[in-house]
């Protein structure tokens, strides 16, 4: 299978994962108008496992570094196919509470109580679990990423309208989204063998890692997304008839959603093999400053901002690149 050799090209695959997670959801933007969430996410939920199953089937079974996919899905355990199918399993649940927060919440307290939660305990525990790096560099970069999130929250704020009563419910929603989402990565990391080029029995390698890990986004979608449907923590509820009344360019337009969300995944679980997980999953984690970059020049989410606004988001960006630095240098110091 391929492999990255240096930590320099790990380095690009987290920053491609980082541009990938920060810009899915602006496929839900291009899609129909009125399209509701629940069922532009079954189309995504395809997506990342059709993208997963063709880097296994390509990038998977190329060279003669490891096992090939398919040679690590016919001696994988049990236990290790449990843990990946049950980081997806989370991972889905979380993604599914942090959208229902946003609706609730807003952006304002969905992201940085959700996902700096999400960074920090996810940080920790693949740090705990396998300390590659300078601890104090890390866990600096890691802070500096938190204050960031938290800078482009109080900048959104400032719009008109972007500073709507925080319910208890979001709050609730934004926490529960965090801890989930800081868990996942754990359970995919805890199934696969550390060292890409020496498989371990019952282990996988990378590739078949986060195919079974989309498979079971995919498989819990049925129960969580069903759930949801149903019981939409905003809205009406939506049925699978709704879901086939629409035209190949909306279900295409959810399936690229998918697409891009699951290379970034692919590309982050390719670069633990040199970063390490928790370096690569923190640098992931900095998706945010990407969709708050989309939000600020493309969308132009903040044209009615007041005059703050812009120093609130240049002090986020440049906590945001130094803290991203500071986790890079971590590896190395």
């Amino acid at each position: 299978m391929f492999v990255l050799q240096s930590y320099p090209w790990a380095v690009v695959f987290c920053v491609i994962t980082m541009f990938c997670w920060g810009s899915w959801a602006n496929t839900q933007k291009l899609a129909r108008q009125g399209w509701r969430f629940e069922l532009f996410y079954w189309d995504y939920t395809i997506g990342v496992l059709l993208l997963t199953l063709i880097l296994g089937l390509t990038l998977g079974s190329y060279g003669s570094v490891g096992n090939t996919f398919t040679a690590d899905l016919a001696q994988v355990s049990r236990s290790s196919i449990y843990s990946a199918l049950l980081g997806g399993a989370i991972f889905n649940l979380a993604n599914i509470l942090l959208v229902a927060a946003i609706d609730i919440a807003g952006m304002s307290v969905a992201f940085p109580v959700g996902i700096g939660i999400a960074l920090v305990l996810g940080v920790v525990l693949n740090y705990a679990a396998n300390p590659i790096g300078n601890a104090t560099m890390l866990f600096a970069g890691v802070a500096l990423v938190v204050l960031a999130i938290v800078l482009d929250a109080v900048a959104y704020r400032t719009i008109p309208g972007g500073a709507a009563g925080v319910s208890t419910k979001g709050l609730v929603l934004s926490v529960a989204c965090g801890v989930l989402m800081g868990f996942f990565y754990r359970f995919v990391a805890v199934s696969m063998y550390p060292e890409f080029a020496h498989p371990e029995p019952g282990k996988l390698g990378p590739y078949a890692a986060v195919f079974i890990f989309a498979a079971g986004i995919f498989l819990s979608n049925f129960v969580l997304n069903t759930f949801v449907m149903k019981k939409p923590f905003v809205g009406l509820p939506v049925s699978y008839a709704d879901y086939f009344k629409s035209d190949l360019r909306t279900h295409l337009t959810g399936i690229l959603g998918g697409i891009i969300w699951g290379l970034g995944m692919s590309f982050n679980i390719i670069a633990s093999g040199r970063a390490g997980f928790a370096i690569s999953y923190g640098l992931g984690q900095g998706a945010t400053m990407v969709a708050a970059v989309w939000g600020v020049f493309i969308w132009r989410e903040f044209r009615a901002a007041p005059a703050r606004a812009s120093k609130l988001l240049a002090a986020m960006f440049v906590c945001f690149l130094a803290g991203l630095a500071l986790i890079i240098i971590a590896r190395t110091s």
